[in-house]
């Protein structure tokens, strides 16, 4: 279903400020000997798991920043070219009063009055003359002021150009970090057997609940949405259940968490920034005990996990690289809150 036309925007100021050149980076935990066995291997290989989704969500933040850091450039570009214009608007003045010679050529007051015919008309004269200053140096003031602003305006742009230009270089890097460590994970997880990879995966992303066991908990205990912008999300997000896990992906063909909530609510016409750390602080907190259809469900500290809640105590959610959108127990490790954005 597409946005509705009456979408509501979140502000980006639940994006976490992230200063140009000093963007989000996982920090290396201290040094571990290597795995000795199965058991050992796959604790390692969960573990990265949720760092390479931790930096996943940390990169969707930096896009954030980066998006908000050019739309500031663009901005103060603007601001600098308004200020340009208001320079080259004066200019006529200015050239009249040069072709005039008032600048330097002001009449001393001796040379008015040998010039007058009458006392009326050196009065007249005077009056005159002094108009003509205020207005010389009213313009030249303006001038001068516009062009002090035109010059700020100007290096407040290159500023505002040159840190958007540093913030989407640092973004860069961590995309290709996210690759490196995404193909470590892979080639990682794929050493494991079968039954090492499945206890990842329930580590990670919660035990996936059997067709027939969520047919029979919604016969059991039917949840119904609390609101109609609920109700949408919910069967939009359901509707993806199948599609793989990509990382800084907001569908349609893949989803990292975040991305799926978005798309989601979107298609209620409610629009969400792509980062879980930013969902997390919209809308309002949930207790687990007051958890409702629809509401967001969050993971670790800091946040680095969305779902969302769907009743039963079941969520949907996209989990880990090589594990499909699926729904599972809300209940599982790193549970930290909820919010309800609708």
């Amino acid at each position: 279903m597409a946005p509705r036309s009456t979408a509501r925007r979140w502000s980006r100021t639940a994006v976490p400020a992230v200063a140009a050149g000093v963007l989000l980076t996982l920090t290396a935990g201290p040094a571990t000997a290597a795995p000795t066995t199965a058991a050992e291997a796959a604790d390692a290989v969960t573990e990265a798991a949720q760092q390479v989704e931790a930096l996943g969500e940390q990169v969707n933040d930096a896009e954030l920043a980066v998006a908000d850091k050019q739309a500031e450039a663009a901005a103060a570009t603007a601001a600098a070219d308004t200020a340009a214009a208001a320079v080259t608007a004066l200019q006529p003045q200015v050239d009249a009063i040069v072709r005039s010679g008032f600048v330097d050529g002001v009449p001393s007051g001796l040379e008015t009055m040998l010039s007058s015919d009458s006392a009326d008309d050196v009065l007249q004269r005077v009056s005159t003359i002094n108009q003509l200053t205020d207005h010389t140096d009213a313009v030249l003031g303006q001038l001068a002021a516009a062009q002090q602003a035109a010059e700020q305006a100007r290096a407040d742009a290159d500023a505002a150009t040159a840190a958007a230009a540093t913030a989407l270089a640092d973004l860069q890097a961590q995309q290709d970090q996210v690759q490196a460590q995404l193909a470590t994970y892979r080639a990682d997880y794929a050493r494991l057997s079968g039954p090492e990879q499945a206890q990842v995966d329930r580590a990670v992303a919660g035990p996936e609940l059997s067709a027939a066991s969520m047919a029979d908990a919604a016969a059991a205990a039917p949840a119904a949405a609390p609101t109609a912008a609920a109700g949408v999300a919910i069967e939009a997000a359901l509707a993806q259940l199948g599609k793989p896990y990509v990382w800084g992906s907001s569908g349609p063909a893949g989803f990292d968490c975040s991305g799926l909530m978005q798309y989601a609510y979107a298609a209620a016409g409610i629009s969400l920034p792509h980062s879980s750390r930013a969902q997390s602080g919209l809308g309002t907190p949930v207790s687990r005990a007051d958890l409702q259809p629809g509401d967001l469900v969050f993971f670790y500290s800091p946040v680095s996990h969305v779902g969302m809640y769907i009743g039963n105590g079941q969520m949907v959610h996209a989990s880990v690289t090589g594990r499909p959108v699926a729904v599972t127990s809300v209940d599982q490790r790193g549970y930290v809150g909820a919010r309800r954005v609708a």
